[in-house]
C-alpha cells in the first residue's frame, strides 16, 4: 500500500486552501510550519507529509497566488470595451488592484516577486519572470486586438506596477488612482 498522497488530494487542498489565507495575512518570507500548522488545525508533521517539503509548500502558494492573478487578469480583459482596449482593460486592473480587500494578495505578490529576484534557486525560482510573462501575455493579446504598438503592455505594465508599490507603501489611494489614470489618459492621446 503507497503511502504518498495525490498533489489533487482533498485534504491538501484544504490545507492549501487555509494555509494560503494564513499567508495572506502573515506574510510567506518568514513562513514557519509550526505556528502555520496550529493556525490551520493541522500539524507540521501533515503538511511535509502533503507538500513534502515547506519549499515545496511555498511553491504551491506563490502557484496559488499565481492562479489568483491570472484570474483578475482575464476578468479585466473581459471587462474591456470589446476585450480589445488595453486603456480600458488596465484601468479595470487598476480598480481591482487599488481595492483595500485585495492588500493581502498584493503584498504576498511582492513579497514573492522580491524573493524570486534575491534568491533565484529557491522556492521562488522564476516567480517575478512568471507573472511579468503572465501580465504582457494578457495585455499582449489586448494591444494586438487593438493595434497599439509592442511597447504598449509594458508601459501599461510598468505604470501599474510601479503605482501598486506606492501604494502599498502609503495607503494612498486617491493619489495613486489619480496618477494611474492620468497616465493611461495620455496613453490615449487624451489630456
Amino acid at each position: 500500500m503507497s503511502t504518498s498522497v495525490p498533489a489533487t488530494s482533498a485534504r491538501r487542498q484544504e490545507l492549501l486552501d487555509l494555509s494560503y489565507e494564513y499567508v495572506l495575512e502573515h506574510g510567506v518570507g518568514d513562513l514557519s510550519l509550526r505556528p502555520l500548522a496550529a493556525a490551520i488545525n493541522s500539524s507540521p508533521r501533515v503538511l511535509l507529509f502533503l507538500f513534502g517539503s515547506k519549499a515545496a509548500l511555498v511553491q504551491a502558494l506563490l502557484a496559488r497566488a499565481r492562479e489568483d492573478e491570472l484570474e483578475l487578469l482575464h476578468r479585466a480583459r473581459a471587462a474591456g470595451v470589446d476585450g480589445s482596449d488595453v486603456i480600458a482593460v488596465a484601468s479595470e486592473l487598476w480598480g481591482w488592484l487599488a481595492a483595500a480587500e485585495h492588500r493581502g494578495l498584493l503584498m504576498l505578490w511582492v513579497e514573492g516577486y522580491a524573493r524570486s529576484l534575491i534568491d533565484p534557486d529557491g522556492p521562488w525560482a522564476g516567480f517575478a519572470a512568471a507573472t511579468v510573462s503572465d501580465w504582457l501575455g494578457v495585455l499582449g493579446e489586448v494591444a494586438s486586438g487593438s493595434g497599439a504598438g509592442d511597447a504598449d503592455p509594458t508601459l501599461v505594465l510598468a505604470v501599474l506596477r510601479g503605482a501598486l508599490l506606492d501604494l502599498l507603501a502609503t495607503a494612498d489611494v486617491e493619489r495613486t488612482t489619480e496618477a494611474v489614470t492620468r497616465q493611461l489618459a495620455l496613453m490615449t492621446g487624451a489630456r
